[in-house]
């Protein structure tokens, strides 16, 4: 089992149907497990998904419309009820607070974990988390809304094949990853001999925006995008007036960005089969997923 893995929970904009629950988005990043959005019955997608409340992390929200925040007070008492021991980490608009007050104290309850909360309120590196750190960028929506990044710093990955030829295995390999170097034979053996260059990873969340820059930077180069699709082509006037993306929009972002692949969501109520949406991407982009409530879509594996 890979352990970076996209679990969709909900796909449904503003309002749910029979077949999408609210947006909702959980994201396994090696020890992070990150929730993107808990739209309204977060808890029970969790539920069907197979997700405890209690491995959650950290809890990103890019903006306070209902559809993208009503569930985050359930699954904060579920987190306690799952026995949860850890604090959570709140990432959302600052100017979003004062309904991030009023979520959290929404019901008489039997307690929260600790929430350590991180309004942001302007571009750039939010917080890092030591393996991976997270990034925001403004979008274009009706009220304050940040898209998300996910970053991992490049790094280096041995060559089995030049450590064997120099004879450097067990413990000593794990030493000189540590110092940089190692004495083998009479001569000093560097990093750079017996490694090569490991690209970091990188993933994106971009929901409730208009087409702008902001959201093709925000996913420059990244292994995995999640972008709104909230219509499709012939409907961008509708997008425009609300703020919203095509799923030929979203495949623009995906294209420009130069992003690996695409995972559509936040889908109109008026079009019930995502794969009209998928067939709109894939005019413009083709390694499109129409994401369906509980999909898993593994992280691409590493270039």
């Amino acid at each position: 089992m890979t352990d970076r893995e996209l679990i969709v929970l909900g796909t449904a904009s503003q309002v749910p149907t029979r077949t999408r629950a609210h947006q909702g988005t959980v994201l396994r990043w090696g020890r992070e497990v990150v929730l993107f959005d808990p739209g309204e019955g977060t808890q029970r997608q969790l539920t069907l998904a197979g997700i405890s409340a209690a491995s959650i992390t950290r809890i990103c929200l890019t903006h306070l419309h209902g559809d993208h925040c009503l569930g985050l007070p359930g699954v904060l008492q579920r987190m306690v009820l799952d026995g949860a021991r850890h604090p959570v980490s709140l990432y959302f608009p600052a100017s979003g607070q004062e309904y991030v007050d009023r979520l959290r104290q929404a019901s008489a309850s039997f307690g929260s974990p600790v929430v350590h909360e991180h309004p942001v309120s302007c571009d750039g590196l939010v917080e890092d988390w030591g393996a991976v750190s997270l990034h925001a960028r403004a979008l274009d929506h009706r009220i304050d809304a940040y898209g998300w990044r996910l970053e991992e710093p490049d790094g280096v990955r041995f060559v089995p094949a030049r450590l064997a030829e120099l004879g450097i295995a067990g413990p000593a390999v794990g030493l000189l990853s540590r110092q940089g170097w190692l004495d083998v034979a009479g001569r000093r053996v560097t990093l750079a001999e017996v490694s090569e260059p490991r690209p970091g990873q990188a993933f994106a969340f971009v929901m409730d925006t208009r087409l702008c820059r902001a959201a093709v930077d925000l996913a420059a180069g990244v292994d995995l995008l999640v972008c709104e699709s909230t219509y499709v082509s012939g409907e961008e006037a509708l997008a425009e007036q609300y703020a919203h993306l095509t799923a030929a929009q979203a495949a623009t972002i995906a294209r420009d960005a130069g992003a690996r692949r695409l995972v559509l969501t936040h889908y109109s109520g008026r079009h019930p089969d995502e794969s009209v949406f998928a067939e709109d991407a894939a005019r413009v982009f083709p390694h499109v997923h129409a994401a369906r409530d509980l999909d898993r879509i593994p992280v691409p594996s590493r270039r």
